[in-house]
This record gives structure tokens, C-alpha cells and sequence, in this order.
């Protein structure tokens, strides 16, 4: 893994006139900011249908792209949107307005669906075929799950009429052939997500970009998986969990995390050689260079909540499928999986065992450590001197505040042990931690865009523990400064962190 350092930035928070970032120009100009800043990494969050409360974490299918992301100026510019379509486009520049956006995007996309059908030459009907043959393992799945989804109203899978809920074979045979129209409207959404993230890839690749993906170990209950394949996860009769997935009480919460995620049926995927992690990982690696597994040391043992209590504290630690679900990953895809693990929280040797016998970078987080005062200061593993190479030094995450936001908020002799450190007036905080992510001994060294642009709390992007007000966040352009990617250039290149050609 070569010595590098890049920013952590989801698409939905890049600027642009259409209520959301897309992968469309702005992103490239993100791109152009990184090369310019020599960073070599863009590190996004999941990038899946987003289900509940918007968040990336709780997406409708582990397979399927976001259709908010799909860029309008790239459909009018592929020439299946017309002009007249984005003249109706009134949103605001600042935070992500969701229920504003989804219905004129759906309606956008349905307009680019039809004019597909109206105007597609021969190659780009080859080449829409070609995407079906080859995403065929998820992508009818996914269609008919979403296509229902919405004829039920957008409710759960659990409360459709029973015999879509339980997947009645010829239900489902004579519902899909009345709704050809709507499964095939999926199809062509999905190809254009996918056709525009590729073309994005190769941009970035091109510009010595390496992109890091984010997979979450466990996916939403309301999902195309759970729905299709009910017998990977522990569920009752009618559907529902069982026991469902969190995090007992920890920095970010007195009572724990109760996530709600179904908690996988172990033996039965081991059984089935572990496909659906196969094809889950094989899938995410055709769109990007890397992928954070969040929540890694539940494959070496999770927190267990039955689905009946309100908060994760009464759970328990259950022993996860360790190497055996690894084994079978690198038989199908290769001994050298380009993997991080998220290995925060509750860490055990059973963790960090699994971890180092796969050769995988965990993660600290810079903030972390002037708080992990156990013993004495200075002992922290999150410190910069405490830190290994085969590592990815943070200054924070989507979960923490910004630094500037954590700043204000920390006592004083948290505030002097930091500027000690770090050799701080604490005048320009953000730059001194970024300073010190980048002269880790750490192989990787990343930073929320928020603590580049040296924003306040006002600037966070998930609050763990909250409903509301997350996954908003945006930046402007005019905030994308020649000053900053200098600045972060000069630093990357003292501490021998400029990126080598792809």
C-alpha cells in the first residue's frame, strides 16, 4: 500500500444547482481539487438507494446505485434529457433538501427512461444489454423489489399483501409481466447510474485518483436482499427480525446503538459458500480501488439485540464467521483483497487477530486520542507515535464532528495537551491535526473535507444517535480554493504522501 493521503467526501455533498451532489461536473472538479492538492484518495460513504431516514447505511439493496446520483447535465449532455427539463430546477445550493429532490429526480429519470427507448442507437442499445447480461445476478431482483416497493406505496416489504411479502412464485410471475414497463424502468436507472460512475472511475484513475469505497457489514431489513433471500437472516415467519444489529454503549452513546439491521444467518450462508458475501465484494471492487468494511469486528464476534428492545443495552457478543468467510473471499477473488477495516469501538483480541492474520490496515482516529487518556496521556494508540504503517490515520470520520466543531467543545487541559502535541497555537487547529495525520508512519492519511474547509459543527454529516438533520451537508464551490490545495500539497509532499501514477 503506497504512502498517500486523500479526503473523505460523499457525492450527495458536492455543490451544484440540483438540490444534491452528482457524479456529474462537480465531481470532476473534485477530482481536479485532489490531483491539484496531491491527494491520491477520494474516500465516499456506501453507495446505494438510500432507505430510511436518507442514510447511506441503510440502503434498499447492497447492489443497486443511488438514482439521486445520476447527473442531470450528464443526461442532457448523453441526450436523453432535453434543456426544457432542468428549467424547473429550484433548489437551494446549501444543504440537501430530500424531500424536494427525490420526486423532480424521479421524474427527471423517467423522462431520460423514455427518451432511451425513443432515441438509443444500435451501441447504446448493445451496450445497455451488455449491462443487464453481466448484473444479471441482482438486477431483476432489485428491479421487481423496488418496482413493488413502489406500488405499495413506498412501504416496507413486510407490510405488502402476503403473497408479494412471501414471494409467491406465480404472484410474482403474472405481477411482473403486467408491469414490464416499470421492472425495465429500473433496468435502464441502474444502467445510467452505473455507466456515469464508470465514466467517473476512469477520470479519477486518470488523474492518479484512487477511489475507497464503504461497505457495510450488515444491510437493511427493507431491502432487495432480505426480501429475496430470507433464509440468510435470523427472521420470524412474517418476516421481521429476530435480533437485530448495534453496538453496545460507547463514546457516542450511554445506551449503546440499536442500528435495527436483520443479523445474518451465519451457517446458512456458510452452507451456501458464502455467495452473497462473494458477490457483494466482487461487485463493490468493479467500482472502486479499496473498500472500508464498516463494523469489521463483527465478523469476529457482533452485538446480538433482540428485536423487541428498545436501545442495544441489553445485547450480547456473539462469535461472527471469522476466517472462514475470508477464506472463501480470497478463493473466489484473490489473496490480496484491498480491504480497510473499520476496527473502532469495543476492540478485543479476537479483532485485531483477525485483522493483522489478513494483513489489514485498521483505522485511528486523531481526535480519539487526546481523549483515550486511560493511564496518562500520551498512550492512545490513536497517537501519531503510537501508530503502525499498515494503518489509516483520520482526523475524524462521517460519525465525528468536525474538528473545529470538537474543538470548541473540549476542556482545557484536553485543548493543552493537543497543542502541546502538535505544536499548536490552536489558531488553525484543522491544519495542525491534518499536519499531523500526514506525518503518521501510517500507510494512508484521510480527512473529512469539512476539516479541510476548517467548518464548524454546523458542517457535520451524520450525528450518531439522531434521526434528524443528517446526511445534509454541502459544500459551495467558491469554497474549493487554489489556497487550500497548494497548502495541502506543500504538506503532502514534505511528508512523502504525493500519489504515483495508476
Amino acid at each position: 500500500m503506497h504512502r498517500t493521503s486523500g479526503i473523505l467526501l460523499h457525492p450527495t455533498s458536492l455543490p451544484g444547482r440540483f438540490g444534491i451532489g452528482d457524479l456529474g461536473p462537480s465531481a470532476r472538479r473534485f477530482v481536479d481539487f485532489l490531483a491539484a492538492a496531491g491527494q491520491g484518495l477520494w474516500q465516499m460513504l456506501p453507495l446505494g438507494p438510500t432507505g430510511y431516514g436518507e442514510s447511506p447505511y441503510q440502503c434498499t439493496s447492497a447492489f443497486a446505485g443511488n438514482p439521486l446520483l445520476i447527473s442531470p447535465e450528464l443526461l442532457l449532455q448523453d441526450g436523453w434529457i432535453d434543456p426544457d427539463d432542468l428549467s424547473s430546477s429550484r433548489f437551494s445550493n446549501d444543504d440537501v433538501d430530500f424531500g424536494a429532490v427525490l420526486p423532480w429526480k424521479r421524474r427527471l429519470l423517467s423522462r431520460a427512461v423514455k427518451a432511451f427507448h425513443e432515441r438509443a442507437g444500435d451501441a447504446d442499445r448493445e451496450d445497455y444489454a451488455r449491462f443487464r447480461e453481466t448484473h444479471a445476478d441482482w438486477l431483476d431482483d432489485f428491479a421487481l423489489y423496488h418496482a413493488l416497493k413502489v406500488h405499495h406505496g413506498y412501504r416496507p416489504w413486510t407490510e405488502w399483501r402476503a403473497e408479494y411479502a412471501r414471494r409467491d412464485p406465480d404472484t410474482l410471475a403474472r405481477w411482473g409481466a403486467a408491469h414490464a414497463g416499470e421492472l425495465e424502468a429500473q433496468h435502464l436507472i441502474q444502467y445510467l447510474f452505473f455507466k456515469q460512475w464508470s465514466a467517473l472511475r476512469a477520470y479519477a484513475n486518470s488523474h492518479g485518483v484512487r477511489l475507497i469505497g464503504d461497505m457495510p457489514i450488515f444491510v437493511a431489513h427493507d431491502s432487495s436482499e432480505v426480501w429475496t433471500h430470507r433464509e440468510w437472516f435470523q427472521l420470524d415467519e412474517a418476516g421481521h427480525p429476530t435480533v437485530v444489529a448495534g453496538v453496545p454503549p460507547d463514546y457516542f452513546s450511554a445506551t449503546g446503538q440499536r442500528w435495527g439491521n436483520p443479523l445474518y444467518d451465519w451457517p446458512s450462508l456458510a452452507a451456501d459458500g458464502y455467495r452473497f458475501w462473494v458477490q457483494r465484494l466482487r461487485r463493490v471492487l468493479e467500482l472502486v480501488d479499496y473498500v472500508r468494511i464498516d463494523h469489521f469486528r463483527g465478523f469476529a464476534g457482533y452485538w446480538e439485540i433482540p428485536a423487541h428492545e428498545e436501545t442495544a443495552i441489553n445485547g450480547r457478543w456473539v462469535p461472527g464467521p471469522g476466517m472462514a468467510l475470508f477464506d472463501a473471499l480470497r478463493a473466489a477473488l484473490g489473496d490480496d483483497l484491498p480491504l480497510i477495516a473499520e476496527d473502532l469501538g469495543v476492540i478485543t483480541q479476537d479483532v485485531e487477530t483477525l485483522r493483522d492474520q489478513l494483513k489489514l490496515p485498521g483505522m485511528a482516529v486523531l481526535q480519539f486520542g487526546f481523549e483515550d487518556t486511560a493511564g496518562g496521556f500520551g498512550r492512545s494508540s490513536f497517537l501519531p507515535h503510537n501508530h503502525r504503517r499498515r494503518l489509516v490515520v483520520y482526523t475524524g470520520t462521517h460519525d465525528n464532528n468536525t474538528l473545529l466543531g470538537w474543538w470548541s467543545l473540549r476542556d482545557p487541559a484536553t485543548q493543552h495537551n493537543a497543542r502541546l502535541y502538535l505544536n499548536s497555537d490552536g489558531t488553525e487547529v484543522h491544519w495542525d491535526f491534518i499536519r499531523g495525520a500526514l506525518a503518521s508512519v501510517a500507510a494512508l492519511a484521510l480527512f473529512p473535507m469539512q476539516d479541510v474547509l476548517g467548518l464548524g459543527p454546523e458542517a457535520c454529516m451524520n450525528r450518531p444517535g439522531t434521526s434528524e438533520g443528517n446526511w445534509v451537508w454541502r459544500y459551495r464551490d467558491d469554497m474549493l480554493t487554489d489556497a487550500a490545495a497548494d497548502r495541502l500539497r506543500v504538506l503532502s509532499r514534505l511528508y512523502g504522501r504525493l500519489p504515483v501514477p495508476i
